[in-house]
């Protein structure tokens, strides 16, 4: 069964009715991708030489936006280059946070802007070591920014001017896939999480389900077999496209591609129209324990 959901929408603010909304919310609840092939970002004339890797300082793989401070990092050139590249990225954020509040006006409410990102250099060739290479499927974690149960959800749009597609490789279903690695995690020691915060390693304390999570991203990303034979899918996003997961939740690798536009929103599990199908309450019921 296909993990993805196609949605026939072609504008960032669609008024779908209380039913779509709950069927939208029910495939990407259940970490499908939802897939708006006739909706795509439009780039101004005077916007389109930002399609070019020389406007990344190489120093971070993305030139991000922050909504807190309507600043971007990760950008190299001069000031007034820079400010029109910032309210390129700050139109995008406003754009992703409008269509989500729109399809999924359950959210609105309990959403937690994050930054939105452009990525102007391929995917091919970045990684540096196999954690970091999100070629390989895995569900996203990360090391120094706990979330203590909090979804992550993404917006992306493929920009890419010679009509090159972002290809991902889809997977397994959250469940089927925490069923395979769980057995024999082991457990955070007693008292890690104050110490990591203590050091500075990690922003916040890292709760049970962060550690599990990181832990299901390596195990997942360590594992050739199953990269090689879980079931997966290979989805080309083609440019003009937009698209939207968990990818706390969806099992994803991004196999290649160049020139894309990511916004990430975060919501608490209770925000949901469905908090039972969160990785958080499914990581309980598959243990019988809470992890926050």
């Amino acid at each position: 069964m296909s993990q993805i959901e196609t949605l026939d929408v072609a504008d960032w603010s669609p008024h779908p009715d209380e039913q779509q909304s709950r069927a939208y919310a029910a495939a990407l609840e259940a970490g499908k991708v939802l897939y708006l092939p006739r909706l795509g970002f439009g780039l101004q004339p005077q916007e389109r030489r930002f399609l070019d890797p020389r406007w990344s300082d190489r120093k971070a793989k993305n030139i991000s936006f922050d909504p807190a401070t309507a600043h971007i990092k990760g950008a190299h050139g001069n000031a007034s280059d820079l400010e029109e590249l910032r309210r390129l990225l700050e139109r995008f954020h406003h754009s992703a946070v409008g269509l989500i509040e729109h399809l999924l006006p359950r959210y609105t409410a309990r959403l937690r802007r994050a930054r939105a990102s452009f990525r102007p250099m391929p995917v091919a060739g970045r990684a540096g070591s196999w954690r970091k290479d999100d070629s390989r499927l895995h569900v996203d974690a990360f090391p120094s920014r706990p979330n203590q149960g909090e979804r992550i959800l993404r917006v992306f749009a493929n920009v890419n001017p010679r009509g090159e597609a972002r290809v991902w490789r889809v997977g397994e279903p959250f469940t089927d896939m925490a069923r395979r690695f769980l057995p024999g995690m082991p457990r955070p020691w007693f008292g890690s999480a104050p110490v990591l915060h203590a050091l500075r390693i990690t922003k916040t304390r890292r709760s049970e389900y962060d550690h599990t999570m990181l832990q299901l991203h390596d195990r997942m990303k360590a594992d050739l077999r199953y990269q090689e034979q879980a079931p997966q899918e290979l989805v080309p996003f083609p440019p003009g496209c937009v698209w939207i997961c968990f990818s706390d939740q969806t099992s994803h690798a991004a196999m290649s591609g160049q020139y894309l536009f990511e916004q990430t929103l975060h919501l608490p599990v209770e925000g949901l129209y469905d908090p039972a199908s969160a990785p958080l309450r499914v990581l309980e019921s598959l243990t019988g324990r809470t992890r926050v």
